[in-house]
Formats: C-alpha cells, sequence, structure tokens
C-alpha cells in the first residue's frame, strides 16, 4: 500500500483523526474532508491535505475525487448522538443517510476502488451475549437505522460503481492516542468515557448512570469498549486487506468482551474514593447489552490488539482531558 490516494471523511473527528495519525507516515497521499460541525481544527495533521466540505454537497465531493485521484475512501462523516437522533430524524436522515449517498454517487466513473464505511454494533439490536456478523440487522434506535441504511447504499452501489468495500461495525470506541496529541473533544454525545474523564477533574465527581433495571448482571447497560488506537489499526489493515484480496467484507470491530457502565464506574471510584454516583431513567434508544464475537474478524485481519487494558483506556482519555483543559 504505496502512493495510494486517501480521502478520509470526518478525518477532524475523533476516529478519523487516530486514523489519519496512524497512516500519514505511510507513503500516501492523505487528503481529510470535514464539515467541523463535530470535527476540530486542532485534530488535523498538519501533514495532510484538508478540505472543508460537507457531505450534502454532491458536487464539490465529486470535485475533490476527481481532482485529488482518490483510489481508496474512509467514510467516517457522520452525526453520532443516540439520543438527538430520536428527536431530530431529518437532521440524521440528510447527513448520514443522504450524505453517505451523495458520496457513493461522486465516485461515478472515478479511480476510486476501495471504500471502507464506520458502522456500528447497534445496528443489531437488542442481543444477549455476543454477536457475529451473520446476525440479521434489527436496528432498534433511528441512528442505528441510519448506519444500517448506510451499509445498505455501500453494497447496492459497489456493483453498480465497481468498488470492494469494508463496512466496519464498530462498538463502543474510547480512549486517546498513546501520543496524548489526539483524543476526543466532542461532548455532546453523552459517552461513558468522556463524561468519567470531564468529572475526573472536578473536585467532587457526579457520574450519572442512565438506567439500573436493564436486564443484565448489574442492571446497567454492557457495552464491548475499544481503544481508538487499536480500531484506527484496524482501518489501516483493512485498507491493505482490500488492495490485496480485492473482496469485500463485514466485520465487527471490538475485543469480543462486554463490561458493564458499572463496571467502568466502578474502576473509577478506585481512582478517585470521593466519586458520587447518580442513576437517572434509561436514554432513549439505548439498547441493554451488545459485544463482539471476534473469529471471523481475528481471522480475516490476523489482528491482535495492543491497548485493551480496561483501566489504561480510562486512564488515557483521563490524561487527554487533563491536556485538554491545560491548554
Amino acid at each position: 500500500m504505496k502512493n495510494t490516494n486517501l480521502l478520509i471523511t470526518g478525518g477532524a473527528g475523533y476516529i478519523g483523526s487516530h486514523i489519519v495519525e496512524q497512516l500519514i507516515n505511510s507513503k500516501n497521499n492523505i487528503i481529510i474532508i470535514d464539515n467541523l460541525v463535530t470535527g476540530y481544527k486542532r485534530l488535523i495533521n498538519k501533514r495532510a491535505k484538508f478540505i472543508k466540505a460537507d457531505l450534502k454537497n454532491k458536487k464539490k465531493l465529486k470535485k475533490i475525487i476527481f481532482k485529488n485521484k482518490i483510489d481508496t475512501i474512509i467514510h467516517l462523516a457522520a452525526y453520532l448522538n443516540v439520543s438527538e437522533a430520536e428527536r431530530n430524524k431529518k437532521k440524521y436522515y440528510k447527513n448520514n443517510i443522504i450524505g453517505t449517498k451523495n458520496l457513493i454517487e461522486a465516485c461515478k466513473d472515478s479511480e476510486v476502488k476501495n471504500i471502507i464505511f464506520s458502522s456500528s454494533c447497534s445496528i443489531y439490536g437488542n442481543i444477549i451475549g455476543s454477536v457475529s456478523e451473520v446476525k440479521k440487522p434489527n436496528p432498534m434506535g433511528y441512528y442505528a437505522f441510519t448506519k444500517y441504511k448506510g451499509e445498505s447504499l455501500i453494497k447496492k452501489y459497489s456493483r453498480e460503481i465497481g468498488y470492494n468495500y469494508a463496512i466496519l461495525r464498530y462498538f463502543n470506541v474510547a480512549g486517546a492516542s498513546p501520543s496524548n496529541k489526539i483524543g476526543q473533544i466532542e461532548k455532546s454525545h453523552g459517552q461513558l468515557f468522556k463524561n468519567i474523564s470531564i468529572q475526573a477533574l472536578k473536585k467532587n465527581p457526579v457520574i450519572r448512570i442512565y438506567g439500573k433495571n436493564y436486564n443484565t448482571k448489574d442492571g446497567t447497560c454492557i457495552r464491548d469498549f475499544i481503544h481508538v488506537s487499536d480500531l484506527a489499526d484496524i482501518h489501516v489493515k483493512c485498507v491493505d486487506f482490500l488492495f490485496k484480496k480485492k473482496k469485500s467484507i463485514t466485520l465487527n470491530c471490538g475485543y469480543g468482551k462486554g463490561y458493564s457502565v458499572q463496571d467502568i464506574v466502578n474502576i473509577f471510584k478506585k481512582i478517585k474514593k470521593n466519586c458520587k454516583v447518580l442513576y437517572e431513567k434509561r436514554r432513549p434508544g439505548d439498547i441493554a447489552q451488545v459485544y463482539a464475537n471476534t473469529k471471523k474478524f481475528e481471522k480475516t485481519l490476523k489482528w491482535k490488539p495492543k491497548y485493551n487494558n480496561i483501566k489504561n483506556i480510562l486512564l488515557s482519555s483521563i490524561k487527554w482531558e487533563k491536556k485538554l483543559n491545560t491548554n
């Protein structure tokens, strides 16, 4: 994988910036597009080419793809707030579904051979135990539905336009880069590790747990948390896979281990003894439990995690939050 022209949509976001950090040392041209609504200028790698653009503008997307001779796209740009998606379906439909359609249609007659699509484990719906890629999708919230529709569009157009794809179903992404140069800034998504990290800097931290009456071991949601740098590495491996194998794949991206929200809060309580926990009502769109069956994924990419210690994932989040608040 050399002399590749890679386009990363949403490359100024949390996950996108980590992928760019890992790709930037390869002999490839990295082009980032982001509308900077949930992306941040400080996360843009100086060695990548940045273009401010929106997925709603198909004409501009086409121009970027053709002018830069793009052959591979990593498509991350999307709105991510599960609760907001329930309240504002139109916004999520336009951005996540129509935006994806625009991007794909802009690839027509171009040099694009590979598309990696950022999907979500939420498309599976409620699961007891682990879930494998053969499970029929059953999206329960509207955000999950937009991801399911995105997958369908990627598959449908692949035959028509002639590209191979990798659909990556992310489980819960957490942590910050080992370099501590980049991490999560956006705090409106209501993500657990971000919320804990913000509270970690306070004299009297208060952690809110949404729902304690789920059908799980302790009544709180169970999730498979994956370190963002491991997830970024998976994208790099997928680019290689698509170039070498020239065939499409759908993979779960997690560690195959479920932790409850209470488990994570208990780890934090050992770090901050005076932490207060408040139990709130369930959030709309949240599912009780989901964690990955990773057999296919490990076999396909011959991949092993580097950062899968759950306490270290939390500590890296807190370290980044400190940096954010001192700069």
